[in-house]
């Protein structure tokens, strides 16, 4: 008769694998104890078909709902970078040889209607726009400002737009701080037939530029100002033009794309300081009519 196994020996005590009903017995091979294999748990846990099948029709609603800024992330961002990357040429110079191959010289319309174009059927660019355009252009020749001020030159779209509606003798003062974009800006503008002595540009960071206007160029007091810089940068730039005293009494302050991507705390200053008529022209964002968009039209009547 066989021997009963001793208790307590070897694999057999507590807290090894025969101790404890709930551990795996070992098993012998070769004379050797083995445990059996253990197997990791799947790092991403799975998911059941019917759950998966439930967010469907949320996933397909919100990508109906989102369409557009889906193709404006596409458009915009993804394409302009793929082809950047590709050509080694920027989005910005591309845009200016097909200006220089397809637009009029000295005709500052046709230029932007080239840009125009070039936006809708071959990159984006983030420029007013012709929508927008339209009510700049209007507000520009009511008021016939002397002086103007632009904070965000970027390619130069905006500058033009602003200088063919100026009155004669007026100066445009256009502030850019990339100074790749203002290379471009540059050549932009004079294809359009504006000199220094109606277009000056000036290259840096608009914090830093604001402070000597008066001083280094000149410019006493603005009656109009048209912001299409960084979103974030609109509301500190409007209190440093308030601070150095650069806005003439009843000065007209333009600022696009308050409503997309928008400037909430710029527009919520704007109605309560107490200092601004403000009002928000509503359109579309440039180069897509589907995204909301609209530009603020603030009047400065003083402090109060």
């Amino acid at each position: 008769m066989a021997a009963p196994a001793e208790q307590g020996h070897g694999w057999g005590s507590r807290g090894h694998w025969g101790g404890d009903k709930r551990a795996p017995t070992p098993t012998l091979r070769w004379g050797v104890p083995t445990c059996p294999p253990i197997t990791a748990p799947h790092p991403f846990p799975m998911v059941s078909p019917a759950i998966a099948l439930a967010f469907l029709p949320f996933l397909i609603t919100l990508l109906i709902r989102y369409r557009h800024y889906l193709v404006l992330l596409y458009r915009a961002v993804l394409v302009g970078w793929l082809r950047d990357r590709l050509t080694g040429v920027p989005r910005e110079q591309r845009a200016f040889q097909y200006l220089l191959a397809h637009a009029i010289p000295g005709d500052p319309r046709h230029v932007l209607q080239t840009l125009d174009q070039w936006s809708y059927y071959c990159e984006h660019l983030s420029c007013v726009g012709p929508v927008k355009g339209r009510i700049v252009e209007r507000l520009v020749r009511e008021r016939a400002p002397q002086r103007v001020l632009e904070l965000g030159t970027y390619c130069g779209y905006g500058t033009v737009l602003l200088a063919q509606g100026l009155p004669l003798g007026a100066r445009l003062y256009t502030v850019e701080p990339d100074p790749r974009h203002a290379a471009v800006a540059e050549k932009v503008i004079r294809l359009a037939g504006f000199d220094e002595r109606t277009v000056e540009l000036i290259v840096g960071p608009s914090e830093e530029v604001i402070p000597r206007l008066r001083a280094r160029h000149g410019l006493a007091k603005a009656d109009f100002v048209f912001m299409d810089h960084g979103k974030r940068c609109y509301l500190r730039d409007l209190q440093l033009l308030e601070t150095h005293q650069l806005l003439a009494p009843g000065a007209t302050v333009l600022a696009d794309n308050v409503l997309f991507p928008g400037a909430p705390h710029f527009l919520q200053y704007a109605k309560t300081c107490g200092k601004y008529r403000c009002k928000v022209h509503r359109a579309s964002l440039e180069y897509f009519r589907a995204i909301p968009d609209g530009i603020a039209e603030l009047c400065y009547v003083g402090n109060c």
